[in-house]
């Protein structure tokens, strides 16, 4: 066998229900890796490896015992995951990414955590994330800031960016994140992995408190569809609606996304489209690389069998306000008392200041203007099955590259945040200018890692497209990806 963290998810779920591979070696081999590599690389925030070698002990007792009994196994049987530090696990910090809050364990199991686990999952810690999910870069001033396992020198995106980090760096074989505005996308493309935001309500939304306009779902991070396929049927009711998931979710009307991911898609119609809703407030020029990246996979779905075409896609200008408004909602009203505030990033405390000064008919009034963007963007979708974007419209950007900081390996002193929270801003939409308007729209979407900046697969940097679909397209976008060879 190779080495454990060499195999797929779907091979590594196959040894674990085989008994090829006890659900302790799996939990050894990963948090050797993690002590090893996670110092020079910053995914992850807290390991927790004594409570996970007691769970994968644990695991192994019941393995024998329903070996004994015939009793089938739950689906993810001793698989080692990690979950990304704005999400509650039981009995472990949960940080936010922000030295601002005071530290106290959760109490419960977010509602990821809780379905995971139903599943087998064995959680080996949390993730590194930007201070309370803001931003497209996963940097705090509480732990080293998450590194590309690619470059080094580069950042692994956000606000899942250790999640991503540390799936493409082989210490997890797959990982949850949480996508309100390209979370999953934007640090998938960054690391050279199939990223894929679902549909609004299809799975548990996550840490979607304060989120008024429902931007927030939970989806997979991993290194080729089948595995992320894996990963989404734990979180999705099956056809009973009785799924890890649990009742009340979105559910699905077939047996498995993994079986899905085996089957050719029938010849899709796909638009291509450069437009962004935030380009009369941003002008921006996408990358060659990024230019290059789109031409590859262009060029991989004519080969398909696919018909893409041009799409001229227009969208209101009145948008990057809205979307503003409705994105920062919630820091305003997160606890933080007034002593600590001083502890927040310049960007955050920027945007919680204004959102505490902003009437509450002001963001009721973007809140209406979005539903309608929603609307009239379907409507302009519609002709085509799937429409086709760069994942990004820059390289991956240096740490310190969003905040003007000059940042070595250890912590980010407060000094060294330039202050611009705006300038910050404006510099992670125009590196992400289509991700956050298929959050509004609600829509699922995938990003898939076609184009090394090297020329070759894990040369230079991963560069990827984005395809977004319709509703209820998970399955297709994942059949395409697998198509396309990933």
């Amino acid at each position: 066998m190779a080495d454990i963290h060499e195999l797929s998810a779907v091979e590594l779920r196959d040894a674990l229900r085989s008994g090829e591979l006890s659900a302790r070696a799996a939990a050894d081999h990963f948090l050797d890796r993690i002590e090893a590599q996670n110092p020079h690389l910053g995914a992850f925030i807290t390991v927790t490896a004594e409570q996970a070698r007691k769970d994968a002990t644990a695991a192994d007792r019941r393995y024998a015992l329903r070996s004994r009994n015939g009793r089938a196994l739950v689906p993810l049987h001793g698989m080692p995951v990690a979950f990304k530090d704005l999400t509650d696990v039981a009995g472990v910090l949960t940080t936010h990414g922000s030295a601002a809050l005071e530290r106290k364990p959760a109490l419960t199991d977010g509602a990821v955590p809780a379905a995971l686990k139903a599943a087998g999952v064995l959680s080996l810690g949390k993730t590194q994330v930007p201070e309370f999910g803001l931003t497209a870069y996963s940097e705090n001033r509480i732990a080293p800031p998450s590194r590309n396992p690619y470059a080094l020198s580069r950042s692994s995106g956000g606000s899942s960016g250790g999640s991503a980090a540390a799936v493409a760096a082989g210490l997890l074989p797959f990982a949850p994140g949480s996508d309100g505005g390209g979370s999953v996308r934007i640090p998938a493309a960054a690391c050279g992995l199939v990223g894929l935001k679902p549909g609004r309500g299809l799975v548990p939304a996550g840490e979607s408190s304060g989120d008024p306009a429902q931007l927030v779902v939970a989806g997979p991070l991993a290194r080729s569809a089948a595995d992320a396929a894996l990963l989404l049927d734990a979180l999705v009711p099956g056809p009973d609606n009785q799924g890890a998931g649990g009742p009340g979710m979105g559910g699905r009307a077939h047996a498995s996304y993994l079986e899905l991911t085996a089957r050719e898609p029938r010849p899709l119609r796909i638009g291509i489209s450069l437009d962004s809703p935030w380009q009369t407030k941003f002008p921006f020029i996408p990358d060659s690389e990024a230019l290059d990246a789109l031409a590859d996979g262009i060029s991989r779905l004519e080969a398909a069998g696919h018909e893409p075409m041009e799409a001229a896609i227009r969208y209101d200008n009145r948008y990057p306000d809205a979307f503003t408004t409705a994105w920062t909602a919630g820091i305003g009203g997160a606890r933080i008392s007034p002593q600590r505030e001083a502890l927040l990033t310049p960007l955050t405390r920027t945007f919680r200041r204004r959102a505490q000064q902003r009437s509450a008919a002001k963001l009721n009034e973007s809140l209406g203007f979005l539903r309608q963007f929603q609307q009239d963007t379907i409507v302009q979708y519609a002709p085509w099955d799937l429409i086709v974007t760069p994942a990004l419209a820059q390289t991956p950007r240096p740490v310190g590259w969003f905040t003007g900081g000059t940042h070595g390996g250890g912590y980010w002193p407060a000094a060294e945040w330039a202050g611009d929270a705006d300038g910050d801003y404006r510099k992670q939409c125009e590196y992400a200018p289509w991700s956050s308007m298929v959050n509004v729209c609600g829509l699922p979407a995938i990003s898939i890692p076609v184009h090394w900046t090297g020329g070759a697969p894990g040369s230079g940097l991963p560069m990827g497209i984005q395809l977004i679909g319709p509703m209820g397209s998970e399955g297709l976008l994942l059949q395409v990806a697998a198509q396309l060879g990933f």
